[in-house]
């Protein structure tokens, strides 16, 4: 897919965000959804045991190291529906800070309140929600607030309920769909209240700046990481230069 049209580009730079409906579909989202479930399977003994002991979150579970356990997931990371914009926005100098692989509980309180989650002082910083299922509006689906990315915004307010934020948008979605936003922007997942878990990966990107991301952060799976582009992308090697 080729990068923003004028009119993506437009909206992008006034709301903060772009949604890619059905971004995944067919083989490669049932190849997601089992890598997936798989992963979660084989973690989630230790995430249970680390509620019990005070060591781990209960309000949400990141399966860890997820780039080193199927290369499903480091796939995702320069899918070409999403990458294009992501470099277009960046100026060809994207980096990857790193992936979260989530599962949420239905419970009665999101496990965060509205945030953005950097100042304007740090380039570009960019993340990619992707559902791995259904969600309903009520099913912890991700809530933005159009325009809050800009400098202008003010300062983020951090009302209770999640519903009093003024102005915000809810993205309820279905598996495969991904939404790009600006993470100046204030955001939050929304209360599930469905019973059902809500499922997604949540990619962390930045505009390159020296010495963001340590070039050993990745070495686990350099051998993985054949092309130019992709070892600049994993901090592997220098961007310029």
């Amino acid at each position: 897919m080729a990068g923003p049209t004028a009119e993506e580009r437009a909206f992008w730079e006034e709301n903060g965000y772009l949604r890619f409906d059905l971004a995944i579909a067919g083989e490669d989202l049932v190849r997601l959804k089992n890598a997936f479930d798989r992963a979660a399977s084989a973690c989630k003994e230790d995430w249970l045991e680390g509620i019990a002991t005070g060591t781990k979150p209960a309000a949400h579970f990141d399966i860890p190291n997820p780039l080193e356990r199927d290369d499903v997931f480091i796939d995702l990371i320069d899918y070409p529906v999403w990458f294009p914009y992501l470099q277009d926005f960046a100026d060809d100098e994207v980096i990857l800070l790193g992936p979260q692989v989530r599962t949420l509980p239905a419970q009665p309180i999101s496990y965060v309140g509205w945030h953005p989650d950097v100042p304007h002082t740090t380039p570009l910083h960019m993340k990619v929600q992707i559902y791995i299922e259904d969600v309903q509006a009520n099913g912890g689906a991700f809530g933005f607030v159009p325009g809050s990315h800009k400098p202008d915004a003010g300062p983020c307010p951090k009302p209770r309920p999640l519903e009093a934020m003024p102005n915000y948008k809810v993205f309820p979605g279905k598996a495969g769909d991904a939404i790009l936003f600006n993470s100046y922007g204030w955001h939050t997942s929304m209360v599930n209240e469905t019973g059902v878990p809500r499922k997604s990966i949540i990619l962390i990107y930045e505009k390159w700046s020296e010495g963001k991301v340590s070039s050993d952060r990745y070495a686990s799976i350099s051998d993985r990481l054949t092309t130019p582009e992709r070892r600049r992308l994993f901090s592997l090697e220098p961007m310029r230069g």
